[in-house]
């Protein structure tokens, strides 16, 4: 596995992975907007607030998926960590649980974070799992602020502490 800085072409297959609905309906970014355009995530890539990084499989450098920090507030060390698994066929391999585990070892390591928040709808078992196997700890629930397929769900909360985090990345 590998994570790499995105180029263009990379961007465009991500905003392709997150406009597929079937990863849209469990993301937000920000007032019920589930995708992110081309131009948005290009933006992103610009801004020091934002860290976007490709994964890929263990056997190729073909991308895998996408792990980012965003809202990253550097003079207080914290960050919203989120990832999505594009390429389908990796799936259960334990990529996205490793690509989370290295780009934790960087923000706490070469960002200075002290402090990485996360949240997964209820009922999304995989990234749950993500998060948990991460070291990541369940700190609240949002109730029935996620919306999808026309219902409410509730948001589960998490957050990871410097020194907290397990090491997946062997």
């Amino acid at each position: 596995m590998k994570l790499l800085v995105p180029d263009p072409a990379a961007l465009r297959r991500v905003a392709g992975w997150l406009a597929d609905g079937a990863n849209a309906r469990w993301l937000d970014f920000g007032n019920g907007v589930h995708t992110l355009t081309l131009p948005a995530l290009t933006l992103m890539t610009k801004r020091p607030g934002h860290v976007l990084r490709i994964f890929t499989a263990d056997d190729t450098d073909e991308a895998a998926g996408l792990v980012a920090f965003s809202d990253i507030a550097h003079d207080v060390g914290t960050a919203t960590l989120w990832y999505v698994l594009g390429a389908r066929e990796h799936a259960g391999r334990g990529l996205t649980t490793r690509a989370v585990s290295w780009l934790l070892a960087t923000g706490f390591a070469e960002l200075g974070l002290v402090a990485v928040s996360a949240w997964a709808v209820e009922g999304n078992v995989g990234s749950v799992r993500v998060l948990e196997r991460n070291g990541f700890r369940l700190v609240g629930r949002q109730r029935r602020c996620h919306v999808m397929d026309g219902r409410r769900y509730d948001r589960l909360l998490y957050d990871l502490l410097a020194g907290e985090q397990g090491d997946h990345r062997a």
